[in-house]
């Protein structure tokens, strides 16, 4: 093994880790919503903006993110995202002693840019480092390492945030306690990983060095890329899709199928797991398969499964959702790398227009929830927003991705 291929290997080990750290903080989200809902007597719509305040960082921060990476480089943008986020988890101490819900908000918002960061530079570094004919595949399989801490947070990690006990408006001592120290460590572990990546030398690729010589921070002349345009636009949809079924996963088992919270999180688990190994065997089958030929299939996959939750309800809608998690795990890095492909030096500037999409995360589950509440009759109708997600993201592989300008 050549010295180069070595120093790849342990960056590819490095960056791998903060795939799973997000999706730690990502994948919390769900049971968080539902207890807002019983904390502060609120209905799943208003409980939503949990997720709006998370996300729309995503929206504000990709672009000031790309031009402090340009001007300095993917390490300084994943040590100073790391720190930021432990900012964030540490804040929940005083935040849920305070017991409001705009300061929890505010605090979601401070972890999410700190994660923006992260998302930022480890998607088109993954991409970067190594044979540009493989990542789609490399993207994947650091992605599933996404799915792994994606099933801790939703398996082990949600029980310690929801508890049956609690009445709407109160919080027990024993809660009040899991929660803010599930955050507060969270917070104290991205501090210690900042500071081993921080003294971890880090290969810098060509592109980075090039951006030195290249004055612009950021370019908006990558937008004039029709297949970059497109991806954004995928990705949007994606995102969005993504969020309202996960979001409202543990909702739609205890208020609309009558599971307990323990239950509900448990099938949450197992709805993440479903998500692991769809990361796991779609990294396997992209060795056999073009990434863009199982992007066309598994979105429409997923267009039927969300027919079904829109014609069906109780466990027949819960199982089709575990379906839908196995046929998105793929999508979203598969159309990361499909968007900056041909993009060279203006991959950063790309990459950041891609985060950006993750607004999507504000607009549509939050429509979704709205909806779903509307809907007293039939409650599954709501998914008819994901369908159109997932159609979207069948059309980018099957046209919207190619190359042609």
């Amino acid at each position: 093994m050549s010295m180069k291929t070595n120093k790849n290997t342990v960056a590819l080990a490095m960056v791998f880790s903060l795939f799973f750290l997000w999706a730690i903080s990502n994948n919390l989200l769900s049971p968080v919503v539902n207890k807002m809902m019983s904390l502060f007597n609120i209905d799943q719509g208003q409980a939503e903006f949990v997720e709006t305040s998370y996300w729309f960082a995503y929206f504000l921060f990709p672009i000031p993110i790309a031009m402090f990476m340009k001007r300095y480089s993917y390490k300084a943008g994943i040590v100073l995202g790391l720190l930021i986020s432990a900012v964030g988890g540490l804040l929940f101490i005083p935040v849920t002693s305070l017991y409001s819900f705009p300061l929890y908000l505010c605090a979601f918002f401070i972890v999410a840019i700190g994660m923006c960061f992260l998302e930022t530079a480890a998607n088109p570094y993954v991409t970067e480092l190594g044979d540009p004919a493989t990542a789609p595949r490399r993207l994947n399989l650091a992605q599933a390492f996404n799915g792994l801490g994606a099933f801790i947070a939703a398996m082990f990690l949600s029980k310690l945030i929801l508890i049956d006990d609690a009445s709407a408006g109160t919080l027990p001592d024993a809660e009040i306690h899991n929660f803010k120290l599930t955050y507060a460590i969270f917070g104290i572990v991205l501090i210690l990983i900042a500071l081993v990546i921080s003294f971890t030398k880090l290969p810098r690729i060509e592109i980075e060095d090039n951006d030195k010589d290249n004055g612009k921070l950021i370019s908006f002349h990558v937008l004039k890329r029709r297949h970059l345009r497109n991806g954004v636009i995928a990705q949007f949809f994606y995102n969005g899709g993504q969020t309202a079924v996960n979001s409202l996963f543990i909702v739609y088992c205890v208020k609309y199928s009558g599971l307990s919270h323990d239950m509900a999180t448990t099938l949450f688990g197992f709805y993440m797991l479903s998500f692991l190994v769809g990361r796991w065997v779609g990294a396997w089958l992209m060795g056999k398969f073009q990434p863009k030929n199982m992007l066309v299939v598994y979105g429409l996959a997923n267009v039927l499964l969300c027919a079904v939750i829109c014609l069906s309800h109780g466990m027949t809608a819960i199982y089709a959702m575990m379906g839908i998690s196995f046929f998105m795990s793929i999508m979203y890095p598969t159309q990361f790398s499909l968007a900056l492909t041909d993009l060279k030096g203006e991959t950063k500037s790309g990459s950041a227009f891609l985060v950006m999409a993750i607004v999507g995360n504000s607009v549509l589950p939050l429509l979704t929830a709205k909806f779903q509440v509307s809907l007293t009759g039939n409650p599954g109708l709501a998914y008819i927003i994901p369908l159109i997600c997932f159609a979207v993201c069948a059309w980018y592989g099957w046209r919207g991705h190619k190359v042609i300008d």
